[in-house]
């Protein structure tokens, strides 16, 4: 059975993570799982990922972050779906909550956080948002 949405199923298996207070997740690995998370982690949302293999199958062990017993992310949501892809210019990069979350966007350059993407001029697909 083919997956139609990978991130959104990232996403989902870290908010169903956090719920259940857990501090290691997996997830099946991917090219664009790794960028995401590369993000997250550089933005102080995750504390880090590994890659392991199971049956010749690659998946990333995610370590989840709590601060004073509260997950880190409060909220993750998925932006551009497969149904419907959400593009942004440089100029109109949505800002979270008034620029204390990130949006994290799909670029020529990478996947980048909207402040990285802001700095390095350019627009792109927005994947979803982190608060």
């Amino acid at each position: 059975m083919s997956m139609t949405d990978p991130i959104g199923d990232l996403l989902t298996r870290i908010r169903n993570g956090q719920r259940a207070n857990k501090a290691v997740i997996e997830t099946p690995a991917s090219k664009l799982r790794a960028r995401v998370l590369e993000v997250l982690q550089r933005e102080g949302y995750i504390r880090g990922y590994e890659t392991d293999e199971n049956d010749g199958k690659p998946f990333f062990r995610i370590e989840l972050k709590y601060h004073d017993g509260a997950p880190v992310i409060r909220s993750i949501t998925r932006v551009s779906k497969p149904g419907r892809r959400v593009y942004s210019s440089v100029s109109d990069l949505p800002r979270v909550q008034n620029g204390l979350g990130i949006s994290i966007v799909s670029t020529p350059k990478g996947v980048l956080s909207d402040a990285e993407a802001r700095d390095a001029n350019v627009g792109g697909e927005v994947l979803c948002t982190v608060f």
